[in-house]
């Protein structure tokens, strides 16, 4: 499934709708970098790979913007460690 997932700065998260429901990954920026704090995904929409391919998109943001990343968001900070080719961004 192909999301679309944009930077809601407003709110300061990443977020994509399927079906009604919103995905989102929570952040907040510091000099330099970006935190992730919060991966949520409505139980309607959990089992479909959405949370994986948030944190890869949030991960891509923060490359293509020069940002160290400080994985406090449980999931990224899981998805980090099953994805080496990341850790560059910590």
């Amino acid at each position: 499934m192909e999301l679309t997932i944009r930077n809601n700065i407003a709110k300061k998260q990443f977020e994509t709708e399927v079906e009604g429901h919103t995905a989102l990954v929570a952040y907040t920026l510091f000099p330099g970098g970006i935190a992730f704090m919060h991966t949520e995904v409505p139980p309607e929409l959990e089992g479909r790979g959405i949370a994986g391919q948030l944190a890869k998109y949030v991960l891509e943001y923060a490359r293509e913007n020069h940002l160290k990343v400080k994985p406090y968001c449980p999931y990224v900070n899981a998805y980090m460690k099953r994805h080496p080719e990341y850790n560059d961004l910590l």
